[in-house]
């Protein structure tokens, strides 16, 4: 999943990146940079700890990758997500990309068996991460529970408070974690889903995520070194599983995509053959798959071919015949994540190693603009670029607690050498909000500066 980059595409980035950070003060309600010593291959928001006026303090969940001179990690950091129109525009542009953010400070470190791929949140209780990393099993962590460890070399490595085991061979990305149950899913290399219920090693459970960090009780009721078994393992890929996702009404209802070019949705009520098995959904490698929670209907699929794909459940057929409801082709490398957006039913993201972090909205496929100037190079339902990173953006995450801000990070080995980059970033809202809406606020604050003019 890993791409490849040159001095070609570094000069490039360079110039993109320098157009993009001129825009920044026009396009962007709120902007912070963190530079990371270490790349991190995943990045998740965790549970809101404080509500203020002008700003909330909420974790975050990252890893560290690193070169084995220094034990590989999964960091805790607290963040500061400052509120919409509160952060001034000369505040917001006014950042180094090579220095760490004010607004990320790091809470606890684990030490983690191996490099953290892929990390994943436990709805119900999102003190509670799963991990992968290359090895067959999925790691469990209560990082409320676990104690913060100095990240030397030589130390011993924390302790999970869970493994789920099953796959018979390396599981590094496909991941999942179910919204209506505590189950877990996961894909690897031995072409096998598989499926896994928290609760088989659980007596108490709990559910409420808001509770404070003090009070909170552990999901994980599990002795050193508990294992447990799966509900499941489900057969239909002819290669390695890239990614999973459950149905989010339905812990017994998911999907799953891989370097097969298979899109597969599976029914664990059924038994463990594909429900529908989508032979062609890309021409190449897909890598990830997303379920929309407001329209269930919908899937996404994002492959090495470039592409995004929005398939339609109901027009898929069990002898692997299904066609995209569309094609959304705007990035000029493989697609690594596809998301779609917590709080607006037809808008969702993609981040691909060209760099880029595309905001789409299928309500805008086929639609022509009243206004303006025809744009024909501009892709269909895109309607955000977000141009910060510098290198393939490896994940990004929605924050469910405040709509349209997202935090995403890149990989920059191979533009600067070693590290990444995180960013939490927030579009201006006269970019989403009704037309008629912004249109009418605009002309009041053309009106309040004609005015102003002439009384000066």
């Amino acid at each position: 999943m890993r791409g490849s980059g040159g001095e070609k595409r570094n000069t490039a980035a360079d110039e993109s990146y320098a157009h993009w950070k001129l825009l920044v003060p026009v396009l962007y309600d709120w902007l912070a940079s963190h530079n990371l010593v270490w790349p991190s291959l995943s990045c998740r928001w965790g549970p809101v700890l404080e509500q203020g006026t002008y700003k909330s303090k909420q974790r975050l969940y990252l890893s560290e990758q690193t070169d084995h001179t220094q034990p590989n990690t999964l960091i805790i950091a607290n963040c500061e997500v400052v509120k919409p129109r509160v952060a001034a525009e000369n505040h917001i542009a006014n950042f180094n990309e090579d220095a760490r953010s004010p607004y990320v400070k790091k809470y606890k470190t684990i030490l983690h068996p191996g490099e953290v791929n892929r990390i994943r949140e436990l709805p119900q209780n999102k003190n509670i991460v799963a991990t992968h990393t290359d090895c067959p099993e999925v790691l469990i962590w209560d990082v409320e529970a676990q104690p913060n460890r100095h990240a030397l070399l030589g130390a011993a490595d924390s302790r999970p408070d869970l493994v789920l085991s099953g796959h018979q061979d390396n599981a590094e990305f496909a991941l999942a974690m179910c919204p209506a149950e505590p189950y877990v899913l996961s894909g690897g290399k031995d072409k096998s889903v598989v499926l896994w219920s928290i609760q088989d090693h659980v007596s108490t459970l709990a559910t409420d995520a808001t509770q404070s960090a003090e009070s909170a009780g552990s999901i994980v009721k599990a002795a050193d070194n508990s294992t447990v078994g799966p509900r499941g393992v489900f057969q239909g890929h002819n290669d390695t599983v890239e990614d999973v996702q459950f149905c989010p009404s339905s812990s017994q209802q998911f999907c799953s995509v891989g370097d097969d070019s298979c899109l597969i949705l599976w029914d664990a009520r059924i038994g463990s053959s594909p429900v529908v098995k989508v032979e062609k959904a890309h021409n190449a490698d897909l890598h990830c798959v997303d379920w929309n929670s407001h329209e269930e209907n919908y899937i996404l699929t994002g492959s090495a071919d470039h592409t995004v794909c929005m398939f339609d459940r109901r027009n898929l057929t069990s002898d692997g015949v299904g066609l995209p409801v569309h094609k959304f082709q705007g990035h000029n490398a493989a697609v690594l994540c596809v998301q779609w957006s917590p709080d607006k039913r037809s808008v969702f993201g993609s981040s691909a190693e060209d760099g880029l972090l595309n905001i789409w909205d299928y309500e805008k496929v086929g639609q022509k603009e009243e206004t303006g100037s025809n744009t024909p190079s501009t892709p269909a339902g895109l309607f955000f670029q977000h141009a910060g990173h510098r290198d393939k953006v490896v994940d990004f995450h929605w924050n469910a607690y405040d709509p349209w801000t997202i935090v995403s990070v890149s990989d920059d080995g191979e533009f600067s050498g070693g590290g990444g980059t995180l960013q939490m970033w927030r579009m201006t809202d006269l970019l989403y909000r009704p037309k008629d809406e912004v249109l009418t606020e605009l002309q009041k604050f053309k009106d309040h500066v004609i005015e102003c003019s002439k009384t000066s």
